[in-house]
């Protein structure tokens, strides 16, 4: 049995092991300062993206961490524990969950319209760890570049009021970022 905590744990020794079951259907739903976004997470194509993602949520790792790069026409990011420290609001976008995992870029999902979420990483294709993205716009030019591992069933209306913290030049002065206030894993039987 994996490691679950009721309080949030922002930090673990390694990645989790295998605990879903990749022929079942897991929803998440994220409790935004906005209103909520409803995700259908796809474990069959990416079932390594998807067992990272419910296991953090499962230990409330998301809970109280926030939206640090909202880019307008682009993407939301989130899923970095140190947003969850406001006065370390200048290393936001820098946080891991204490691990990293290669990217599941092969699995026949597209970036290639607005709702899509996937794993956020820097470049080397094995530094995927917490931070998650979803699509405002297609995107597809990520394709076969980053992990996509699932869509927004509900709440697109939500992420597009999320606070827009960047823009191409680089963060948008005194924009304040939206809260992930919660994430509940719905799984079917």
């Amino acid at each position: 049995m994996p490691f679950l905590s009721d309080t949030p744990v922002r930090s673990f020794q390694a990645a989790p092991p295998m605990t879903i079951d990749p022929a079942r259907q897991y929803r998440a739903i994220l409790k935004t300062s906005q209103g909520e976004v409803t995700l259908d997470l796809n474990a069959k194509a990416s079932p390594v993206a998807v067992n990272n993602f419910v296991f953090l949520a499962r230990n409330h790792f998301y809970d109280g961490t926030r939206f640090h790069r909202v880019i307008d026409g682009f993407m939301a990011q989130g899923g970095d524990p140190f947003s969850a420290d406001l006065a370390k609001q200048g290393v936001w976008g820098t946080g891991t969950p204490g691990y990293n995992f290669s990217a599941e870029i092969m699995n026949g999902l597209r970036f290639d319209r607005a709702g899509v979420l996937g794993m956020a990483r820097s470049q080397s294709l094995s530094s995927q760890g917490s931070q998650f993205f979803i699509t405002v716009a297609p995107a597809d030019f990520l394709s076969g570049q980053y992990t996509a591992f699932g869509q927004v069933l509900a709440g697109q209306d939500v992420l597009d009021r999320l606070n827009r913290t960047y823009s191409g030049s680089g963060p948008i002065p005194g924009a304040v970022a939206e809260a992930l206030i919660s994430v509940q894993i719905l799984q079917s039987r």
